[in-house]
């Protein structure tokens, strides 16, 4: 088993910055591709930005530019840096982590194992 914490999140006003953490542990070696979703008041959860161990990166079109996705696999942590945050990012952001190698894909949310129980990021106007 994998246990992920997110933190970081907050209220900041739009066109600021945030930067979340999320800290692995457990299994943490079983870990392989891991990934930020998100999900808003009223929509269903939607894909973010993906990692894999070794450092190749995916991010969704409307963050992509503002966003940046990160690991430290010494210290088992995912990041994300947000910059230029707008109301329409507020949501409750999730980390996940995949384990297979082969079956991962980083834009879907049947392919990862584990959970994060999120971070609130509230953008205000």
């Amino acid at each position: 088993q994998v246990q992920l914490v997110e933190s970081g999140g907050g209220l900041v006003q739009a066109g600021g910055s945030l930067r979340l953490s999320c800290a692995a542990s457990g299994r943490t070696f079983s870990m392989n591709g891991m990934g930020w979703f998100r999900q808003a008041p009223g929509k269903e959860r939607e894909f973010v930005a993906a990692i894999t161990s070794g450092g190749s990166t995916n991010y969704a079109d409307s963050v992509k530019g503002r966003f940046t996705i990160s690991r430290d696999n010494a210290k088992n942590t995912l990041f994300l840096q947000m910059n230029s945050l707008k109301p329409e990012d507020t949501a409750v952001y999730y980390c996940a982590a995949g384990v297979s190698r082969l079956l991962w894909i980083p834009r879907s949310q049947a392919t990862y194992n584990y959970w994060g129980q999120g971070t609130q990021v509230t953008v205000s106007s």
